[in-house]
């Protein structure tokens, strides 16, 4: 299988795993379970094939990306009660799939385009709009609001994919070398809680000091 398609389906299947968990915290049924499962998974690919004009899009084209999100929704289903914290588990796993699919996201807009800028947007997109679904659907706390930094992370990836790829290394050590970049940011972010300093509030200047 080669490697864009392998990270492909790898990266749905996590998706669809956090989805899944979700799921899980929610008590929902089988089929809120492949549904959010299914949201997650193909979310972001969905809108990427969208934004890059590719119609239909690749879970039309190939239903066994549906499957996937189903068979790993089912295997949740029947095993989330076995993890003690699913939520930390939902944030590795989602870590996994961000990098993942950062790469798979840039390879498929560096394809489509043959620009950089255009290929890291649309693996920051393919990485991360998956699980903002998820935790707006879920009720969860989303984890673009979490403190320590995520979409960066699929920025970084992304972009080292891209640089690898301009540099000249084949494509399995430049994916390798994305999928590492982003995997180490988000993952030192969940460990360490790596994060930018946030914006801190004013106080408005007065009407009369702009007159």
């Amino acid at each position: 299988m080669p490697v864009l398609e392998w990270l492909d389906y790898a990266g749905v299947a996590v998706f669809a795993a956090t989805g899944a968990l979700a799921a899980s915290r929610k008590q929902l049924d089988m089929i809120g379970f492949i549904f959010l499962a299914a949201v997650t998974g193909i979310g972001g690919g969905t809108v990427r094939d969208l934004v890059l004009g590719e119609a239909p899009v690749f879970w039309v084209r190939n239903p066994n990306y549906l499957l996937i999100t189903a068979a790993v929704a089912i295997c949740v289903y029947f095993t989330a009660h076995l993890f003690e914290s699913r939520y930390r588990l939902l944030l590795w796993l989602d870590a996994t799939g961000l990098a993942a699919y950062s790469v798979m996201g840039a390879a498929k807009g560096l394809a489509a385009s043959g620009s950089p800028t255009v290929a890291i947007v649309t693996g920051m997109l393919t990485a991360t709009l998956g699980g903002i679904l998820r935790d707006v659907l879920s009720g969860e706390p989303s984890v673009l609001m979490r403190p320590e930094v995520y979409v960066t992370a699929a920025l970084v990836g992304a972009g080292a994919f891209v640089a690898a790829t301009f540099a000249g290394l084949p494509l399995v050590a430049a994916s390798g070398i994305g999928v590492l970049a982003a995997f180490i940011v988000r993952g030192g972010a969940l460990r360490f809680g790596w994060a930018f300093s946030p914006y801190r509030s004013r106080p408005g200047r007065r009407p009369e000091d702009i007159m």
